[in-house]
């Protein structure tokens, strides 16, 4: 169990997440350059007086998940998009994960709606000593109740300190998973939903410019192996993108090192989530404490 002066660092990670990911929403506009609006909702969270626990995603239409724009990326938010804005905001570890669905087209606000009611639903069935199948099926039958379709093979997820993942997962369906959820467990819960005649299921697409550590030790290059000892003190177990990295250091000798490092496997890119048949996906998350009664939303 978490003693209070960790709650407490989680409820601030919580409460800067939240404040941040309302102010996001209002800036989500067509034509905005994806890059301008991750570095602001980042330099937000720093403001505030928290540090990204993993770049802000932006993930449009049917991109479900692990998109960043890398440096000197000319994207801008198009026109009539649905667009999911995932923040990770960490406090000396403490983490707490929230996103929220942007609809620049009315066609996409049943997306949205059946999203965050099939969150509440989560959320509602969430206590200690339940099935996490039984919160996959209150998700599930939330969003087919609304004529969509849940994401079958994406899932909310177990939270440790300075772990975005730690092994559990909560389902967006139902199934026999007989795992329990468990007093002073930390979780994300963040359904993804599509429409009725998609295929309900995400595919693996290009790198998404997100990137963590896979071999902890140093290579025999210098340049690489200063790079590599950079992220390692900097980020450690936390996701990080390669834009963090350009302001400390030349450019090309930079990218070397670091493509380096790629090839050799010292470090590995989480690939973009796609809609197999490319219909529109929507999201939304909280963070929830489970405790011996209940839940705390640490997010709302």
């Amino acid at each position: 169990m978490l003693d209070e002066e960790e709650v407490e660092k989680l409820r601030l990670a919580g409460r800067i997440a939240s404040q941040v990911r309302r102010w996001a929403e209002g800036r989500v506009k067509p034509g905005k350059p994806l890059i301008e609006l991750c570095e602001e909702v980042e330099g937000e969270i720093r403001r505030r007086g928290g540090e990204p626990a993993f770049p802000c995603n932006l993930d449009i239409n049917e991109v479900g998940a692990h998109y960043t724009p890398p440096p000197g990326e000319g994207a801008v938010i198009p026109e009539g998009a649905l667009v999911k804005v995932d923040i990770g905001v960490h406090v000396e570890g403490y983490i707490a994960d929230t996103a929220v669905s942007v609809c620049l087209s009315s066609e996409y606000g049943l997306l949205k709606e059946a999203a965050e009611e099939a969150l509440e639903a989560g959320i509602e069935t969430m206590k200690a000593g339940v099935k996490v199948s039984e919160v996959g099926f209150a998700i599930q039958k939330t969003i087919e109740r609304l004529g969509l379709k849940p994401i079958r093979n994406l899932t909310g997820h177990s939270i440790g300190r300075y772990l975005i993942h730690t092994g559990k997962h909560i389902p967006n369906v139902g199934s026999m998973n007989g795992l329990k959820v468990e007093p002073g467990e930390l979780y994300a819960l963040e359904p993804f939903v599509t429409l009725r005649d998609a295929a309900g299921e995400v595919v693996s697409g290009p790198c998404g410019n997100i990137y963590r550590v896979s071999k902890r030790k140093l290579p025999k290059n210098g340049e690489a192996r200063r790079l590599m000892q950079e992220i390692l003190d900097s980020f450690s177990t936390l996701p990080f993108t390669f834009r963090w990295l350009t302001p400390r250091g030349n450019p090309k000798v930079l990218s070397e090192a670091f493509n380096l490092l790629l090839k050799q496997r010292y470090i590995s890119c989480y690939s973009m989530l796609i809609e197999r048949t490319g219909k529109p996906v929507a999201q939304a998350e909280h963070t929830v404490l489970v405790l011996r009664d209940g839940v705390e939303v640490l997010t709302r």
